[in-house]
C-alpha cells in the first residue's frame, strides 16, 4: 500500500515538483516577486482597513459590489483580489497566496499567475450581476442581498490558479478535487463565493481549452505537452533528485 501511494505520489505531483524545486533552490525567495509582493500587498491592506484613515481608502479603491456601475467595479476588481475579507481571519488569505500564487509563478511566470488570476477573480465579479439579474429562483441565479454583499478577497484566484497549474502538470486528481471540492461547496453552503468559484473555474476550464488546443496546433503535429516531460523530472524512484541538464 505505502508503495503504490508513494508511486502515485510521484506521478501525480512529480512535474511539479519539479518544477518549483529548481527555480528555489537556484534563486532562493528571489525566484517569487510576485507572491512576496501579493502578501505584503494583502496584509498591509488588511491592516488600513482596520484603520479610520484606511477603510474608506481600502473601500473607493478595492471594494466591489455587484450593485456598483460598471466601470468603477472593473477598476476595483484588481486591487479587491488583495483585500482579505474583513469578517474571515487574514492568515487564511495570506497562505492561499502564498501557497498557491508561489507555485503558480514558479511553474507559469509572474505575468501568466498575474493574468489568470485576474481572469478568475474578472469571471467572478461579472458572474454576481448575472446572477442577480437572473434572481434568486433562477438556477444559477442570486438573490438581491446579494448586490449589497462586499466581494473581495484571493480565493477566486488561488481555486483557478491551482486548478490551471494543476492541469498544466498533469496532477488532474488534485485538479479534480479542488474542482468537486468547490461544487460541495455550492450544494452545502449555497452563496455568492461558492458561485463565484464556479465561475472563475468555468473560465480556467476554457483557458485549459484553449492550451490544449494551442498545442495540438497543426503547424506543430506531435508536440508533447508541456506538463508531461518538465525539465529535470526523470520520473525514478523516490529519494533520487531531478537531474538538470
Amino acid at each position: 500500500m505505502r508503495r503504490t501511494l508513494a508511486r502515485w505520489a510521484r506521478a501525480e505531483w512529480g512535474p511539479l515538483y519539479a518544477a518549483v524545486r529548481g527555480p528555489l533552490r537556484r534563486r532562493g525567495p528571489a525566484a517569487l516577486p510576485l507572491t512576496l509582493a501579493a502578501v505584503g500587498l494583502t496584509a498591509f491592506l488588511h491592516y488600513a482597513q482596520h484603520q479610520p484613515w484606511g477603510d474608506p481608502l481600502v473601500r473607493n479603491l478595492g471594494a466591489v459590489r455587484a450593485d456598483d456601475p460598471l466601470g468603477p467595479a472593473l477598476l476595483r476588481t484588481p486591487l479587491s483580489l488583495f483585500v482579505p475579507a474583513p469578517d474571515l481571519p487574514v492568515w487564511g488569505a495570506l497562505a492561499q497566496i502564498l501557497l498557491v500564487f508561489g507555485i503558480a509563478e514558479l511553474c507559469l511566470g509572474r505575468w501568466r499567475t498575474l493574468a489568470i488570476a485576474y481572469a478568475a477573480t474578472l469571471a467572478g465579479t461579472l458572474y454576481a450581476r448575472l446572477g442577480i439579474t437572473l434572481g434568486a429562483h433562477a438556477p444559477f441565479g442570486l438573490p438581491w442581498t446579494d448586490a449589497q454583499v462586499v466581494d473581495t478577497g484571493p480565493s477566486a484566484a488561488v481555486v483557478g490558479l491551482a486548478v490551471y497549474v494543476g492541469w498544466r502538470y498533469g496532477a488532474y486528481a488534485t485538479a479534480a478535487a479542488v474542482t468537486l471540492a468547490m461544487v460541495a461547496e455550492v450544494l452545502l453552503k449555497e452563496n455568492l463565493a461558492g458561485k463565484e468559484h464556479l465561475a472563475a473555474l468555468t473560465v480556467v476550464g476554457l483557458l485549459c481549452l484553449l492550451a490544449a488546443v494551442r498545442d495540438r496546433h497543426p503547424d506543430h503535429p506531435g508536440r508533447p505537452r508541456p506538463h508531461r516531460n518538465p525539465p529535470g523530472w526523470t520520473g525514478r524512484g523516490p529519494g533520487t533528485p531531478p537531474v538538470r541538464t
